[in-house]
């Protein structure tokens, strides 16, 4: 007799459950290994972004630095912080997801997305218990964290994590094949984060700087956000499409070259 033929949607609806299984195994490996060798390892996550955030604040404080924009020196650099960090630590992490977790692929049902999709995943569970921690310090020491604009705050940091998704499948699947490009990846990060205009602001550098730091897509989610919280913040080097344009091609190039180096990443 001739098998029933599985409805698309039960099939569908079957892949979507063995996927959220094995990126919840995933995740629960990675709280456990990563530090300490613990579960509450998981804590790390947001601490270091934390730590990170409130040292440059206090540098800053410390410093007698007055804010660029606005009145309040801590929501200014905050407002550039929380997207270079966000980029810089899914990515960077996600970069080195299949290496870390590379024994296993030796169980059928775990697949190489799997691996990166359930390490963006905590990342950005990490990134969001920082940021919400963040925000209640800021709140605390007297700074309204509401923004002027709260739909482009939100489309903002939602292009960030998207574009972080993307490149970090991309530098995942490079790494995976070419260990040693991970470390490469970090050190580039440097570079990413301080042409930024988060811990440094570069629009008040020379026209040639700030030209080449237009490339750094990072450097426009940046300005996106400040520009949601600061009526009048000048945007003049701020491009949406240029920046939406890389979030739309980083996520299907990195899906296309997970398929096509999946032989190569597997031997």
């Amino acid at each position: 007799m001739r098998r029933a033929a599985t409805p698309v949607g039960t099939s569908d609806r079957v892949a979507l459950i063995r996927m959220i299984s094995v990126m919840h195994a995933v995740v629960l490996r990675d709280i456990r290994s990563r530090y300490f060798n613990h579960g509450l390892g998981f804590l790390m996550g947001p601490i270091m972004p934390v730590a990170h955030m409130l040292i440059l604040l206090l540098i800053y404080s410390f410093t007698g630095r007055n804010a660029v924009f606005g009145e309040d020196l801590a929501l200014f650099f905050a407002t550039g912080l929380v997207p270079a960090l966000t980029f810089s630590y899914i990515s960077r992490y996600m970069s080195i997801s299949v290496v870390a977790n590379k024994n296993m692929l030796a169980f059928p049902a775990v697949k190489l997305i799997d691996i990166m999709l359930a390490r963006s995943f905590l990342e950005i569970i990490g990134i969001v218990l920082a940021t919400l921690f963040i925000g209640t310090i800021l709140v605390a020491t007297g700074s309204n964290v509401v923004p002027r604009s709260p739909e482009q705050a939100l489309l903002a940091m939602a292009c960030t994590a998207a574009l972080s998704i993307g490149v970090g499948i991309i530098a995942s699947v490079i790494a995976a094949i070419f260990p040693f490009f991970a470390m490469i990846y970090s050190l580039f990060m440097v570079v990413v984060y301080l042409s930024s205009n988060a811990p440094i602001y570069i629009t008040s550098f020379p026209e040639e700087v700030i030209y080449f730091c237009s490339f750094n897509p990072v450097f426009h989610l940046v300005e996106w956000m400040r520009s949601a919280y600061y009526l009048g913040y000048p945007t003049q080097y701020l491009d949406k499409t240029y920046v939406m344009m890389w979030c739309i091609l980083t996520l299907p190039i990195g899906l296309l070259l997970e398929r096509l180096l999946r032989p190569q990443i597997m031997n």
